[in-house]
């Protein structure tokens, strides 16, 4: 899979789940999820659970230390990365 259908996947299912308005004119793939609001400490863990699940890897506790994934495109970066064997 591609980063951008992972970014797409991942896009839609923030929007989804933790209820972004469609016109939100702060959320893009940049924006720190964490940060802004968009996600709490609760919302990480379904995440985490959503990526893991949705593109069939691990994401250690470690690796939340070691990489940012604060943004849809840092977490779309390293699941590629993950898949590929390179982390």
């Amino acid at each position: 899979m591609e980063i951008q259908g992972m970014m797409s996947g991942l896009r839609n299912y923030i929007k989804e789940h933790f209820n972004v308005p469609e016109n939100d004119p702060d959320f893009n793939d940049d924006v720190h999820l964490f940060n802004y609001g968009y996600i709490d400490s609760f919302g990480a863990v379904e995440l985490i659970n959503f990526v893991e699940n949705e593109f069939s890897i691990n994401i250690s506790e470690s690796d939340l230390v070691m990489y940012p994934l604060n943004t849809i495109h840092e977490i779309s970066d390293f699941a590629i990365k993950r898949k590929k064997g390179e982390l």
